[in-house]
């Protein structure tokens, strides 16, 4: 059976090399008894991976179970598998077979095997090397012919050196390691798996397909997914049911049901391999008191243009009025006296109307010319980040200190698309 075949029997999605070389291990080591450990983050998809094994081997006529080791309570994970005599423990009120004595000629996928205690490590270990099993409060040896495959999102090694896994164990599990990529690492594939998905949920809710604007299928595949396949199935089933009619999602439709994950971080907290200066940060800032400043001018400007109750906004604000003209002249601001501001000069001499058409035109004349230097410094920044991080955006962003959404808007502002 070649790879496409293969695909097609386990209803995997994707043409990711790493995908395809995963799956290729797999084939390969199917028709041998060698343990296999799978490697990935939760929710890839490792259990299909044990079933291909599984279905690929001379063992395909036997017995599978999946086991999640993580889901079973510590005091009753060697009854389940391994099996117990009656009376051996409270409640024990039968002899019971565990999973090593039901499925022997068969395939135990152990899911989550680096949450095992420390004793039911040690139980494994004799299973894999001597094939031989002890049943809880019994003192006879079992034979038993399985084969184990075995799966984790955990470091085992580092585990190892907790004392929380041991190292034996993992070389004897780890014979023939398989890494299944994250989808991060497969984003070629995202659009795919909502495709597939969203055909799916169709039939299902008796509905229209979700399709996506190519705005959106951008913003799906930058997203980093850390649930993964799953956290991707899960969305494109949300979206089946509550979008109704609207059937062909845009950028903004789409990202109210992927979760923003803005930097927690102030924008002067950064590495120091940054390739960033700190005259580059000092813009950054730069860009977030222009946008307060710029707010208060359009209001300065906007009561000037209507009218009314000019004199009392001055005389309530010298102040801040004082420092905003101060930035105008300077290009920071000053926090001097108020009683030497131009506002305040005007206001005690009791300067005519013209006074205050002409701060009005200095105001906006100011306004125009930091915008175009900080938009300049912005974009440039904005550049940098991305072509520093080969265009995947939700790093920039997090280099940036900003959200991606923020970033997105930013990239089409200054037609940066194509870094």
């Amino acid at each position: 059976m070649d790879l496409q075949a293969i695909k097609q029997r386990f209803e995997i999605v994707g043409n990711s090399p790493k995908l395809n070389l995963a799956l290729e291990t797999a084939m390969k080591v199917a028709p041998t008894d060698i343990t296999v450990l799978i490697n990935g983050e939760s929710g890839v998809g490792k259990e299909a991976f044990s079933k291909i094994i599984h279905f690929m081997s001379p063992r395909k006529h036997g017995p599978f179970i999946a086991v999640n080791c993580g889901a079973i309570p510590e005091g009753t994970i060697d009854s389940e598998l391994f099996g117990h005599e009656k009376g051996s423990f409270t409640g024990a009120h039968d002899t019971r077979k565990g999973y090593f004595e039901t499925v022997s000629g068969g395939t135990i996928f152990l899911d989550e095997v680096g949450e095992l205690p420390l004793d039911t490590q040690a139980r494994l270990l004799r299973v894999l090397e001597t094939g031989e099993f002890i049943k809880v409060g019994s003192s006879k040896v079992q034979k038993t012919d399985v084969r184990v495959v075995a799966a984790t999102n955990r470091d085992l090694l580092e585990r190892a050196e907790q004392n929380k896994f041991r190292e034996d164990l993992y070389y004897r599990l780890s014979t023939v390691p398989i890494r299944v990529p994250s989808l991060k690492e497969r984003r070629e594939d995202v659009y795919l798996l909502f495709r597939k998905f969203a055909t799916v949920y169709a039939e299902k809710y008796h509905t229209l397909p979700v399709e996506l604007n190519p705005d959106a299928q951008q913003v799906l595949e930058n997203y980093r997914w850390p649930g993964n396949v799953r956290q991707l199935k899960n969305m494109v089933e949300q979206i089946s049911v509550l979008e109704g009619d609207n059937k062909r999602l845009n950028a903004e439709s789409l990202l109210k049901y992927i979760p923003q994950e803005g930097s927690t971080l102030p924008a002067l907290s950064r590495k120091e391999d940054s390739n960033f200066s700190e005259r580059d940060i000092f813009y950054k800032v730069l860009f977030d008191l222009r946008n307060d400043v710029s707010d208060l001018k359009q209001v300065v400007i906007k009561l000037i243009e209507n009218g009314g109750a000019q004199q009392e906004f001055i005389e309530d604000n010298e102040e801040l009025l004082s420092k905003v003209l101060d930035y105008q002249d300077s290009g920071t601001i000053n926090s001097g006296n108020a009683a030497s501001s131009p506002v305040f000069v005007r206001q005690n001499s009791q300067a005519p109307d013209h006074d205050i058409h002409e701060v009005y035109v200095e105001a906006q004349e100011a306004n125009e010319d930091e915008n175009l230097s900080l938009e300049d410094k912005e974009r440039e920044m904005i550049r940098k980040a991305l072509m520093k991080h080969r265009g995947r955006r939700k790093k920039a962003a997090t280099e940036l200190g900003i959200s991606e959404r923020t970033l997105y808007r930013k990239i089409k502002q200054y037609e940066l698309e194509e870094i």
